[in-house]
């Protein structure tokens, strides 16, 4: 089963969004807390509350990001 590539940008944010709000999100819980017993249920809760955010900021911004690194690079 293949998504339709005009699905491609929202497909591409859900999914960078999700895999740098997991990243982050598990190295501040385990900097300001440690690695303590509920640190699993924690992390979830904060990519439960984190990702609805990063979304539709990754989704909005990447074309922008884009053209602004094809302006700068060659």
């Amino acid at each position: 089963m293949r998504i339709p590539a005009r699905y491609s940008p929202i497909f591409f944010g859900a999914l960078l969004s999700a895999i740098m709000v997991a990243v982050v999100s598990a190295f501040v819980l385990a900097t300001t807390r440690g690695l303590q017993g509920d640190f699993l249920a924690q992390w979830m809760k904060s990519c439960a509350t984190t990702w609805p955010v990063a979304f539709p900021a990754v989704t909005l911004i990447a074309p922008w990001v884009r053209h602004a690194v094809a302006r700068i690079t060659a």
